[in-house]
């Protein structure tokens, strides 16, 4: 039996706690915050999307970093090994559109719940309120080096054969994520990529947005162009805001965008009825305008858009709201339907890490072993969950990534 000790009591740092437990270790585990999975207890909404029950194969095309890192890792802990974990815990999910698996509660508390029955079940240590300062390193014979301990911020040394460094990345910092980890990696002499928010929401020109503030859309689809280059298009929900704009395809878009809007501005495009060709859409509107002929033109529009949207609208058409529609020309008809298919907002930035559901970069994969999760550079030392550079879109499949790598950093320990 090895001593083992886990830094970060998340998502990848319980699981990875549990996962060596259950492989015949001894394990301590640290968390500088009160409780354990502050971070898991926000996610979606507090709902917390535990995985997607997708097959292994589309798990992978969701990663949008180091893909091929993760194949090891994702076929020794799939999705469905994910739900039979929880299952057996006594947490029940449920699948909702999508694929995404919640807890049939949708507490996200339950989640952390069953996490720490299991924790109890295997005998792990719970060290809560312990922040770590610094990870203890001795000469091996060979002349390389191994993980040895613990430096506590209270002064206490923990001697140990295995460190998981598990402390997540820097988004949602009130949570606890403060780039610990990064620091630990790259005192052990590893390279850590540049790191950005991601799956965050973004800002845009002008009070657009801030007239829209609290409007949800349903059932459309966003593009996002640099000039005419085609960078991202996906059909679901969003959300503007005071800033600009967020919700489901908001996010996935910030991860497909992020680099070049740091370099300039992007247009995005809503289509507000993707389900109608721009001729359905006239017809659809001229029959509205016959049914509603003599009203104004404003009124006509509460058939077509919500009572928000209108003014905004209004102001794009250029058409006068007290007008009649039997006045309305053929001209301004098409300005209408062009912007009901091509609604325009100009991206300017990306919000930060208060705001992002994860962080794009972090310790490099290459010096990192696929299915051990051991540091290629230190014996004894292992990665896993958000601290590594791999970041997917949403829809379950970072917290997936967080299972997987912590699963197979646990089951990976070997001393």
């Amino acid at each position: 039996m090895s001593a083992v000790a886990v830094i970060g009591g998340g998502a990848a740092g319980m699981m990875a706690a549990i996962s060596a437990a259950m492989n015949g270790h001894e394990v301590s585990l640290y968390e500088k915050n009160e409780k354990l999975g502050k971070k898991l207890y926000i996610t979606g909404k507090g709902r917390c999307n535990l995985t997607n029950s997708c097959d292994v194969e589309a798990l992978l095309q969701a990663v949008c970093t180091n893909r091929k890192f993760l194949y090891s890792a994702f076929y020794g802990f799939d999705s469905q090994a994910v739900i039979r974990f929880f299952e057996d815990a006594g947490m029940k999910t449920k699948t909702e559109r999508g694929n995404r698996v919640f807890p049939v509660s949708d507490h996200s508390s339950d989640v952390i719940a069953a996490l720490a029955k299991r924790l109890k079940a295997c005998g792990v240590k719970v060290f809560l309120n312990e922040e770590v300062r610094e990870i203890l390193y001795e000469e091996r014979t060979d002349g390389g080096c191994c993980a040895a301990g613990l430096m506590l911020a209270s002064g206490r040394r923990v001697l140990c054969d295995a460190v998981i460094v598990a402390t997540g990345g820097l988004s949602y910092p009130t949570t606890g994520s403060t780039g610990d980890g990064y620091r630990f990696a790259e005192a052990a002499g590893h390279h850590v990529t540049d790191r950005s928010p991601s799956l965050v929401p973004m800002e845009t020109a002008g009070d657009t947005a801030q007239q829209l503030q609290g409007l949800s859309l349903r059932n459309v689809e966003v593009s996002v162009f640099d000039g005419r280059k085609l960078l991202y298009r996906e059909f679901g929900e969003m959300m503007f805001t005071h800033f600009g704009v967020t919700g489901p395809l908001i996010l996935t878009a910030s991860c497909a965008v992020q680099k070049r809007l740091g370099e300039h501005p992007l247009d995005l495009r809503i289509d507000l009825k993707p389900a109608l060709s721009e001729e359905q859409l006239d017809a659809r509107i001229l029959r509205e305008f016959e049914a509603g002929k003599n009203k104004q033109f404003r009124t006509v529009l509460g058939t077509l858009f919500p009572a928000k949207l209108i003014p905004v609208m209004i102001c794009l058409c250029g058409i006068p709201a007290e007008k009649p529609v039997h006045e309305i020309t053929r001209e301004e008809r098409q300005r209408l339907i062009a912007y009901t298919k091509h609604f325009p907002l100009t991206l300017t930035g990306l919000r930060g890490y208060n705001e992002a559901v994860i962080t794009r970069g972090g310790v490099d994969v290459r010096e990192i072993d696929p299915a051990t999760m051991e540091s290629r550079r230190v014996s004894g030392l292992y990665f896993a969950g958000e601290v590594l550079d791999l970041d997917a879109v949403t829809g379950g499949f970072n917290l997936q990534i967080a299972w997987s790598t912590g699963y197979a950093a646990g089951a990976g320990v070997s001393v």
